[in-house]
This record gives C-alpha cells, structure tokens and sequence, in this order.
C-alpha cells in the first residue's frame, strides 16, 4: 500500500527484455536506502518487488500484464520515474490509499502552464467515468491528485510548480501516457452495491 507522495525521482538505467522475463533496472539514489530484496516499491505508481540491489540501483522483474497495462514498457535509458516505497504501518497518510495496481496507461491531452500553476488534462478510458467524481482522488503516475473538473472523456488537474519540479512530470508532454490508478474505495463501492441482491455469508 502506497500513499501517492512521491519520495523522489529515479533514472531508468536499462529496460531488458530476457528470455527469462523483463528485468528493469532503476538509479534510485537515495530511496534505495534501506531497501532489501523482497520490498515492495511503486515505480510510476505501478507496485514492484526489489529482486536484487547494488547501492543505489534497484532491480525489478516486471511481468508481460504489467508491462501491457502500464507505461513502464515506454521507458527509456535516463527516463525519469516518479519512486515511492511502501507504506509503514506508523507513518502519516498525506495522500490518499493507493494500491499500485494501475488500471490503465492514458494519454495526456494537455500539460501546459497557467498563470503560476499548471493544468494537466488526463484521458478517461472507455467505462472510467463512473470511478471519477469532482474533488475526488486518483493517481497519476503514482502521485495522489485531486480531480479538480471531470467532463465526459477527460480528468482535469491542477499543478502547483513544487509538484511538476519534484516529480516525473516535469518531463511530460502532451501524449505521453501516464499510469492511472482510478481510487480503490470508489471500486470496492461499486462491487458491493453489485453484490447487494446476494445471500448474506452464513457463519461456520
């Protein structure tokens, strides 16, 4: 479990497609700290485990799904990735609950500055919509922002300058995809309101 404040920004080092599976290596700097193999870490908000470590380079296998469902399989060599390592269970929640389990990689319609701030226009994927409410939560790339307008196909956000300079976006463009994690107590709602019509669990 993540919050979706990023801790800092990674380089990717190499993206390697083995016949054993995909290894990812990222230059973590000093998120690497303390990190043992086994731990998990959200890399573009997509939650990996650290299989091997050599100071401040991390290594992931990354898996065909998630490859298939994310932007990790756009990265390149001195690519930038937004680093947050996993929640301890004392820590304060600034952000909002976020899984690192990416529904879908969308595209940027529009990430361009406005007056001091800057407006990020994020595409909704066909049947999203119903997961999207205004001043709800959602993460992008493994950041926790506010919706501040939903309107039929897209999300709208608003950037203070200290969040594009600290984090991956500042070297995002319009069409580039980011990873969306739609917020999970909005999916557990609609699970339990289709589920309603079932019989109640009997005990043992």
């Amino acid at each position: 479990m993540f919050t979706g404040l990023v801790e800092g920004i990674g380089r990717i080092e190499s993206l390697e497609r083995l016949a054993s599976g995909t290894r990812l290596i990222v230059d973590a700097g000093r998120i690497a700290d303390g990190l043992r193999e086994g731990d998990s870490v959200a890399v573009n908000g997509c939650c990996l485990t650290v299989v091997a470590r050599d100071t401040g380079r991390l290594c992931f296998d990354v898996l065909a799904e998630t490859l298939r469902r994310t932007n990790l399989g756009d990265v390149r060599p001195g690519g930038a990735v937004n680093l947050e390592r996993a929640l301890a269970a004392d820590a304060r929640l600034g952000g909002h609950f976020v899984s690192g389990h990416i529904d879908v990689a969308a595209p940027i319609l529009r990430w361009e500055p406005s007056g001091p701030d800057w407006v990020l226009d994020v595409a909704i994927p066909e049947g999203g919509d119903r997961y999207v409410v205004e001043k709800g939560s959602a993460a992008i790339d493994g950041i926790s922002l506010t919706i501040a307008a939903a309107e039929r196909g897209l999300m709208r956000f608003w950037i203070i300058p200290h969040t594009r300079e600290v984090t991956a976006l500042a070297e995002r463009r319009a069409g580039d995809r980011v990873n969306l994690e739609f917020d999970i107590l909005a999916k557990y709602v609609e699970k339990i309101l289709a589920c309603r019509s079932d019989p109640p669990i009997k005990g043992g």
